[in-house]
């Protein structure tokens, strides 16, 4: 059980010695997005993405809330992308700004 003094020691760390947690991490697999089609293939990477981390902050925000130590950063950490790309059928691996929604604006290069 918690007690008294534990409640006061945190609760000291967190106002006078800063104490809070750096950085939550989701780690999100982009290897079932695979597709031979360039277009689809970023289509499926936006789309897992923005689904798998939808309310990446509002879960870090809930912990934060429930255990009353701030959470600094919230990030997402994805499959390498050479490596979820191997599918696809292509001369050069453009990758466009169907993320955005900006249409064929080319993205990135290698």
């Amino acid at each position: 059980m918690i007690s008294i003094d534990d409640i006061i020691e945190t609760n000291e760390m967190i106002t006078e010695n800063k104490l809070d947690v750096r950085t939550i991490t989701m780690g999100i697999s982009l290897r079932d997005c695979a597709h031979p089609n360039m277009e689809q293939f970023c289509r499926n990477v936006y789309d897992k993405i923005t689904k798998s981390a939808e309310f990446l902050v509002k879960t870090g925000e809930d912990i934060e809330a429930e255990y009353g130590i701030p959470i600094i950063h919230k990030r997402v950490s994805v499959t390498p992308i050479a490596i979820a790309a191997d599918a696809c059928k292509t001369d050069t691996y453009e990758f466009y700004w169907w993320f955005f929604g900006i249409g064929r604006k080319r993205f990135y290069q290698w």
